[in-house]
Parts: structure tokens; sequence; C-alpha cells
């Protein structure tokens, strides 16, 4: 992306701390919980094999259950998965560009030591990855062998967050690598630690208006950074993001095709019944035709990503 604090904020003279109800806009209808969080990623790749290797090896997470065309992986410490695997043989790898859906999703570490140790660790097994400080974050990206986007993460406590008005300060800056592999210690990596979540998606869309409109004023997100070029922030309960949006695969970007690597469905967890149904009612009220299953209701983006509103 290669956009830094400069380039978006200037040099930023207005900058205060991001303290509670200081930042964000939130939609004008129904606003989503406080305690919201994300669960499992759904994700079509081409050989579970290979992929279960990579998750493994590289990601450090565990196998909960596998058949022969799936697995649910999941971090120590939890038998709730955060990554579920659906193998369809011979499919094609994501494209580096001109894809709508998955730009990556992004699992966040604990704390700053264990995203330390994480990278010590890519280090000793010579896994490539891309590397950013986001301000409110600290941020490594990696591919898997389908090319799907992945962002391993650690934030950084909210009280060093910053706002510029009521907008979050997001940047892309260089990462102090030498402070990050200290601040792990003697620890080595032992695999992906007790507390790790999802911490957010983000999603190549076909544009931003119709992002907001969907996911802020229909589902019910505050945008948190709007001014990031080409993309739009939301979150809820005052986090960073819990989605990204942004129109960076191109105006000819299509959605993916059944024989395609992809992510099939990502999960948003709603603390109880009724603050789910009032998201569900926020959607039907807004025109987008929802579907009642046994794991959840089931809502598709305006270009054909699909969310599941649980609840935990």
């Amino acid at each position: 992306m290669g956009v830094s604090t400069h380039d978006i904020f200037g040099d930023a003279p207005g900058a205060e701390p991001a303290t509670p109800g200081t930042y964000g806009r939130p939609p004008k209808r129904y606003r989503l919980p406080d305690a919201l969080r994300l669960g499992a990623v759904r994700l079509q790749i081409a050989d579970l094999e290979r992929s279960l290797d990579y998750y493994s090896r590289v990601l450090g997470l565990r196998i909960l259950d596998q058949t022969a065309t799936t697995a649910l992986l999941a971090p120590e410490g939890t038998s709730a998965p955060l990554i579920e695997l659906r193998a369809r043989p011979g499919a094609r790898p994501a494209p580096r560009r001109g894809r709508l859906g998955l730009f990556h999703f992004a699992i966040l570490l604990p704390d700053r030591p264990s995203l330390g140790r994480f990278v010590r660790h890519l280090g000793a097994i010579g896994a490539q990855a891309g590397a950013a400080d986001h301000l409110v974050s600290e941020a490594f990206y990696l591919q898997d062998p389908d090319n799907l986007g992945i962002e391993v993460y650690a934030d950084r406590p909210r009280d060093q967050w910053r706002r510029v008005g009521r907008e979050l300060m997001m940047a892309t800056d260089p990462i102090d690598m030498p402070g990050l592999v200290a601040a792990a210690g003697a620890a080595q990596w032992s695999g992906m630690p007790a507390g790790t979540q999802m911490g957010h998606l983000h999603l190549h869309v076909g544009d931003i208006a119709g992002a907001e409109a969907f996911y802020a004023e229909a589902l019910g997100f505050d945008r948190t950074v709007w001014e990031y070029p080409g993309a739009l922030f939301m979150g809820a309960g005052g986090y960073h993001h819990h989605l990204g949006t942004n129109t960076w695969a191109g105006s000819g970007a299509a959605a993916a095709g059944p024989d395609d690597a992809q992510l099939l469905e990502w999960t948003m967890e709603f603390p109880d019944e009724g603050s789910r149904e009032l998201g569900v009612r926020s959607l039907e009220d807004a025109g987008h035709a929802t579907v009642r299953e046994a794991d959840g209701v089931n809502v598709r983006d305006p270009w054909g990503t699909k969310v599941r509103l649980a609840t935990k």
C-alpha cells in the first residue's frame, strides 16, 4: 500500500489522544454492539494436505478436526475454530489483482511479545512476509499456497492511539524490527498462543459508497478511517477496525468463480440473540435478503461476499 502518516494527515498538528467516544462516525440507525467479535473464516483451497502443512508449519495453528476434504484449525487453548479449510481439487489460485472478495483475513495475537516470537519464527524457517506499522497495530503479511492473503498482527494499547478530528490515525509505516524482536524475550515460538483470535477482515469491493451503505448504514459498523486512499475502515465498540474495504482490485474486478480459491464466508459473532436479530432486521429493512440456517443468518454483500451473523 505504501501510505505513510504524512500522506494522510500531513504533520498531524491537530493529533489528539483517541479516548473512547472521541472518534468515529456511527451509522444513522442500527449500531453494532460493543461486544461484537469476529469468528471463523471459511476458505476454499486446492489441496488440503498442502494447506495443512502451511497453516501448521508457518502459522502454528493446530488441527481440531479433519475429513478427506475439510479441516478445522485453531490456536492453543481453545476448541473454537479460527479457520475452516474446504478443498476443491484443482481450484485456481487467487490472482494478485482484479478479484473482488478477500484482500486478507487478519489473525490478532494477544500481545507484542507474541508477535516478536512469530517474526523470529518466520526468519528461522525462511518464510517471506511484508510488514507495516499501522500506528494502532504492527502487522505482517503473507500469502498462503493458494495466494490467499493473511495478516498476523498485534494491537498497540488503546491509550497510544491518536486521532485527527473524529478520524483515527492509521498509516503504513516501517516497523521497528529490532524493537519488536527484542520484545519477544528469550521464549521461542511454539505455535499460535492462547488468546489468539480473528481480528479483522479486509475485502476488495466494487466501490466505497456501496461498502459504506451496506456495512455501515445497513449492518451497523462505525466508520473509523475514511481518508485512507481508496479504502474505508469500520469497527464496533471503538475498535480500530473489524472490517476494511478497498477498491484496489481495479474498476474491472470480478467476483471469484466456483473453481477459484477464495473466501467462502466470514463470521460476525454477536453477544446474544437479541442483538443479532436487531442486526438482521436492519439489513432486511435496507432491502438485503437474509437466509436463516442452523449455524446463523447469512447475507451477501453487494459483490457476493457471504457474511454469517452468529451468536457466541
